[in-house]
């Protein structure tokens, strides 16, 4: 099954090479001129046109804000140490994941070697 993806602003639209081999459709914040929209604007955009968004913005993993169930999937990236290559790799985790889960009405809080999968409110 082929996902669309949005990158947040605050990832490099290079990283999405991996979804982007694998099939999957990646679009990015600033091609739709979206930089520094209020993060309710950008979920509600996400929900509607069916886009699980990628981001490394912490606020998004907050269920009760930003209910799983009601979005295409939400996955955000966290590394303590936030090289370049380092994200790429989470990237790339995601990319093999996709093989065996679906993050539609989910959200994945990704880090290296691990990924959460919360799904409903209070299922993890």
């Amino acid at each position: 099954m082929t996902l669309h993806f949005k990158f947040d602003e605050n990832l490099d639209p290079q990283w999405g090479e991996p979804l982007i081999q694998r099939g999957h459709i990646v679009s990015t914040v600033a091609e739709e001129h979206l930089q520094g929209a209020d993060d309710k604007i950008l979920s509600q955009i996400c929900r509607r046109l069916g886009l699980c968004l990628i981001t490394a913005d912490l606020d998004f993993a907050q269920t009760l804000e930003y209910p799983p169930q009601e979005f295409p999937g939400i996955i955000v990236l966290r590394h303590a140490k936030p090289t370049l290559n380092g994200m790429q790799n989470l990237i790339r985790q995601i990319a093999a994941a996709l093989t065996n889960e679906s993050p539609i009405g989910k959200l994945w809080i990704v880090e290296p070697g691990r990924i959460r999968i919360r799904g409903i409110l209070g299922q993890s």
